[in-house]
């Protein structure tokens, strides 16, 4: 399965406090962040006027939305592995891989 347009799936994982990059990573007071690795990433949007906006985030990236964007409803699951499916504007921050 691919994602279309803008959305993108993500493995949830652990915090880490520490990303390979140097950026820490912390959790909010509430405990309310997600971090998850990307593993595929749609084609994109386009414009009114048909231009294509691209995607600012890869596979590989590890990325943090709150836990409120990765309720049950975008929650699915792909050979026994449960994904996240969000949109690109829904993440709050990222880690290039």
């Amino acid at each position: 399965m691919e994602p279309k347009g803008d959305y993108i799936l993500v493995e949830e994982h652990e915090r880490v406090e520490k990303t390979k990059h140097g950026i820490i990573m912390l959790d909010g007071v509430d405990g309310n962040w997600v971090y998850g690795n990307v593993i595929k990433v749609g084609p994109g949007l386009y414009s009114q006027t048909g231009k294509k906006i691209p995607m600012t985030t890869k596979v590989g990236d590890i990325v943090v939305l709150h836990k409120s964007n990765a309720g049950d409803q975008k929650r699915i699951k792909l050979n026994d592995t449960e994904y996240i499916l969000v949109r690109e504007h829904e993440l709050y921050m990222g880690s290039k891989s």
